[in-house]
């Protein structure tokens, strides 16, 4: 090997990568930092293009929770990168990542245009790893959910804090959890009109869990902002309320709403129509496992039903080269991801001889306890309802890629004998196509286990997961592999 290998890769420019890249940096390794967006912050931080401050609103945080936090770590690493402690590689996604016996081997290629590097700067080497790859937004179908004007609420969500446009003029926003309340509130002050938010849940089950709540009291301060936002825009909230059907011809321009029991199922005579241009649906989040799953790593399915990386108390994965951080080890939130990118970077750096406070990092596993308890009892109270999938009619796409229907799918697990969810890909092409079931696998897991009564365990949603090349590549880029294959580097 001639290329140079850094102390600490990290993948993710988020709360929790962009905290393990300056900490560790801070500590004295050399770190590269890499990250398919154009600049920092991930999802939660998503803001307008920096080299056009024009493009701002008078007030820089453009509405964003812990905004100062943000630019505390931006112009952190600035410095670092400014001292040469630091890479960042923007723009590029990691396709593939291969473990050796003392480093790990990131292949990258651009997220857009034609890749100019030369082959060998196309990988990154480092000693260790720190994955924090974050999470995307939790779908389920409904009928209707293909139409125009139908998105995941992070989607609309991404479109405010990065382009401040808003997706429509009449919204519902819907599904469970916090979140709902964060995305309905930035639409309401963006000038929407938001007719409903809907909520699958009952705010009571909060009640089952009390002193969870508090475990984040900044959680609860969020929760009043977002609730005198609805007084000030007059938006209904509604619980145990779901949207079962999307209406409209060539786009969306309104939804059934239905009033649910606890488990999901809806009461007779409760439907109604609301007429709506922009659906926003958030079921969750589901935590973005390729680079771990290709690795090998160790996984677990969470409170939320999410499948997630095992990690220590350090975050260390089943590999001791490489740690987790943020969403990836369970989804909490971005401040938690915060303190466990953190905690990851300084136990990287006191692996690799670096000193570290050992008092500071007792703190931070101290906090993630804290959050690790918030979480659960949020989880508890935002599940997603067990009998959904009676809302589906035969006819509805499960999966959009490939066109496939609720009742396909039925027909492979009662006709054909498919008993988990990768038969039933393979059999039917749920998750075959260009999302790679990112966005129906969890619907799917989740179809397959009400038909054969079996809960999804880890093995099947990660056979969902496990891909050997993570994201879409050019032939180039695999041609460029040959000679550096992990069999060649190894012997």
């Amino acid at each position: 090997m001639t290329e140079p290998i850094a102390d600490l890769a990290v993948i993710g420019a988020g709360p929790a990568g962009l905290s393990a890249a300056v900490v560790a940096a801070e500590l004295g390794l050399s770190v590269v930092l890499v990250d398919a967006g154009a600049q920092t912050g991930g999802q939660f931080w998503r803001h307008p293009d920096e080299r056009h401050r024009e493009s701002f609103a008078a007030d820089e945080s453009t509405g964003h929770h812990h905004w100062a936090h943000y630019t505390d770590l931006r112009d952190r690493l600035a410095e670092a990168i400014r001292a040469g402690r630091l890479t960042h590689l923007a723009g590029r996604q990691v396709w593939r990542a291969d473990a050796f016996a003392d480093h790990v081997a990131l292949r990258t290629s651009p997220v857009t245009g034609i890749d100019a590097l030369p082959p060998e700067a196309r990988t990154t080497r480092a000693r260790r790893l720190v994955i924090a790859t974050g999470a995307y937004d939790r779908q389920l179908p409904v009928p209707g959910w293909t139409l125009p004007g139908v998105m995941a609420a992070g989607g609309v969500q991404a479109m405010l804090k990065a382009n401040q446009v808003a997706a429509g003029r009449r919204a519902v926003v819907a599904g469970t959890g916090p979140f709902l309340l964060s995305v309905a509130a930035g639409l309401a002050d963006a000038g929407v009109e938001v007719v409903a938010v809907c909520d699958a849940n009952a705010l009571s089950r909060w009640a089952a869990t009390p002193l969870r709540a508090l475990q984040e009291p900044s959680k609860l301060w969020e929760g009043a902002q977002y609730a005198a936002t609805f007084l000030r825009h007059r938006v209904p909230l509604h619980t145990r309320t779901v949207v079962t059907a999307v209406l409209g011809a060539g786009r969306a321009s309104a939804v059934e709403l239905s009033r649910v029991d606890g488990a999901g199922r809806v009461r007779p005579g409760s439907s109604r129509t609301v007429e709506a241009d922009l659906v926003a649906f958030g079921w969750g989040f589901t935590p973005q496992l390729e680079v771990a799953v290709g690795l090998g790593l160790r996984t677990h399915v969470d409170v939320d039903e999410s499948l997630v990386i095992d990690v220590d108390d350090d975050l260390r994965t089943s590999n001791p080269l490489i740690f987790a951080a943020g969403e990836v080890t369970g989804v909490g939130g971005a401040i938690a991801s915060c303190a466990e990118g953190e905690l990851a970077g300084a136990a990287a750096a006191q692996d690799l001889g670096s000193p570290v406070d050992r008092r500071r990092m007792q703190r931070h596993r101290r906090r993630l306890r804290r959050g690790r308890r918030f979480a659960i009892g949020m989880h508890r109270a935002s599940p997603v309802p067990e009998a959904w999938s009676t809302w589906l009619t035969p006819q509805t796409a499960v999966c959009r890629c490939e066109e496939v229907s609720a009742s396909e799918i039925t027909d492979a697990v009662c006709g054909l004998g498919a008993d988990d969810a990768r038969d039933v890909r393979v059999t039917a092409r749920p998750g075959m196509g260009l999302c790679q079931g990112r966005v129906c696998g969890f619907a799917l897991s989740k179809l397959v286990a009400a038909h054969t009564g079996d809960a999804a365990g880890a093995p099947s949603l990660e056979s969902l997961t496990n891909r050997q090349i993570g994201v879409p590549v050019s032939l180039g880029d695999l041609a460029d592999l040959v000679p550096n294959h992990p069999s060649s580097e190894e012997s």
